[in-house]
């Protein structure tokens, strides 16, 4: 296979980092580090697009996976992990560094990612011109396989030298289930430089997981910048919308129908469901999770009390919480899935995915949707021109499997469910650095988004700040 050559060898005096993903974007996340002579990859993410461009950018590494020497991982979501079984195909034969939790939740993530790519491969075959070229997967469960045995799990908090010259640090990002922040150092010239990523900052206050860590401190600070300019409500205004939402909905006999992704805001919404129940502030309706993946999910967190609030190990205590209970299912088979949909009677479903681009939530959809008794209640992110974005624009119908569809049904949006940080908490996380830290540059958010929150870290004290382009390189030094 033919590689691309990247830009600076690994033996590149001046130790730098290279922002190939996630770039002025909210996807693909992938930076490089080079430094004491080795090439080290923070994360390796998928791009969440359609296009044919996206395609093209998942598919070709600008830089050759061979000269990689160690990747490490923020967590297990795919816009940060689903590209490393590729990377891997493509020759990437080192460690992949992440927590305990982290490895646990990729041996479904990317399988998952793997019969996704499988199935929609098959299907363009199928579809295909006879005179066009064969549809390869970008990946494979065999590759998914491979990858996971590359993977070492790392304890929070204990600096380990990954290569030599080069140590690393995980701390608690709280963003999801074993998400971390990375801080690493190196010796370059003489003299000892750090660089923190933040990756996907965990937002204050959420039940569940631990609060984030203090940011470390450090040379450069590369931080995610996704709601920048924004502020999301607080969640116990969310949780009253919902219940609101429920109540009225059951009470015209209708279904609620929640779209939302399997690690992470599956298992938000569903504690305050059961929150809500347990204070008798809804009506006994049933809760199904129709997602073998969220249901996999759950599991593992039982085996990572270590990344969970004390509050949440209590609660876990209790016959009803946001993994078991008498109105909690999780649906796990085809046949159990299809039969919610002639189902009679009020329910939830909540069903990935979470911009309704595919998953079991479109059958729900189509049998729902034009069904003025029920609603479909947006939980996370809309990418433009997905499903769920095209669901909430003003327009009498809605166009997905292939035809168009009447929008009876009642759609509503809930931004406050985010896991992410907001504008207010990335600067009360990033502010006390000001004077401690040399450069910082945004990552992971739209221009926009970028530009609010440089403008105020910036009047925070911060004289540095950088929103990079993809393929733009930072000096280290």
């Amino acid at each position: 296979m033919e590689h691309m050559i990247s830009p600076s060898s690994p033996n590149s005096s001046e130790p730098s980092v290279t922002f190939w993903g996630g770039a002025r974007e909210v996807s693909g996340s992938m930076h490089l580090v080079e430094a004491a002579g080795r090439q080290v990859l923070l994360d390796c993410g998928l791009y969440l697009d359609r296009r044919i461009e996206a395609d093209r950018r998942n598919r070709t590494f600008p830089f050759d996976p061979y000269r990689v020497d160690a990747v490490v991982l923020s967590h297990a979501h795919i816009d940060h992990s689903g590209n490393l079984p590729n990377l891997v195909r493509q020759g990437f034969g080192g460690p992949i560094y992440c927590t305990s939790a982290t490895r646990d939740l990729l041996t479904l993530m990317l399988a998952d990612s793997a019969r996704i790519h499988e199935e929609e491969a098959i299907h363009a075959n199928i579809s295909r011109p006879h005179d066009e070229p064969w549809v390869a997967p970008l990946y494979t469960r065999q590759d998914v396989e491979k990858t996971l045995q590359q993977c070492v799990s790392l304890p929070w908090e204990r600096s380990e030298e990954i290569l030599p010259g080069i140590t690393i640090r995980l701390v608690d990002a709280g963003h999801v289930l074993g998400s971390a922040m990375v801080a690493l150092t190196a010796r370059s010239h003489g003299r000892d430089f750090s660089l923190t990523f933040t990756a996907d900052l965990g937002r204050p206050g959420l039940p569940l997981l631990r609060q984030p860590s203090p940011v470390p401190p450090a040379d450069l600070v590369i931080s995610e910048s996704t709601y920048g300019g924004q502020t999301h409500e607080p969640i116990e205004r969310m949780g009253e919308a919902l219940r609101v939402l429920v109540r009225q909905t059951v009470e015209r006999g209708g279904k609620v129908l929640i779209p939302a992704f399997s690690l992470g805001r599956v298992q938000l919404v569903v504690h305050c469901l059961q929150e809500l129940l347990k204070k008798n502030r809804l009506p006994a309706v049933p809760i199904f999770v129709d997602s073998p993946l969220a249901g996999g999910i759950a599991e593992i967190y039982r085996h990572h009390p270590e990344c969970l609030s004390e509050e949440t190990l209590r609660e876990l205590e209790e016959p009803v919480n946001f993994l078991t209970g008498p109105m909690l299912h999780y649906i796990r088979t085809v046949d159990e899935s299809k039969q919610l949909n002639t189902r009679r009677g009020p329910c939830v479903i909540v069903a990935s995915s979470g911009m309704g681009e595919g998953g079991r939530i479109l059958h729900h959809f189509k049998h729902h949707i034009d069904d003025p008794r029920s609603s479909i209640v947006l939980v996370s992110y809309q990418a433009p021109d997905t499903l769920g974005w095209r669901l909430l624009e003003r327009k009498p119908t809605v166009r997905f499997l292939g035809r168009e569809w009447n929008k009876w049904a009642n759609v509503v949006v809930l931004r406050g469910f985010s896991s992410h940080a907001d504008h207010k908490d990335l600067l009360a996380a990033l502010t006390p650095l000001a004077g401690r830290a040399s450069k910082l540059c945004l990552v992971h958010g739209e221009p926009t988004a970028c530009e609010a929150l440089a403008k105020d870290l910036r009047v925070s004290g911060f004289p540095e700040v950088a929103i990079p382009v993809q393929g733009e390189k930072v000096n280290l030094l």
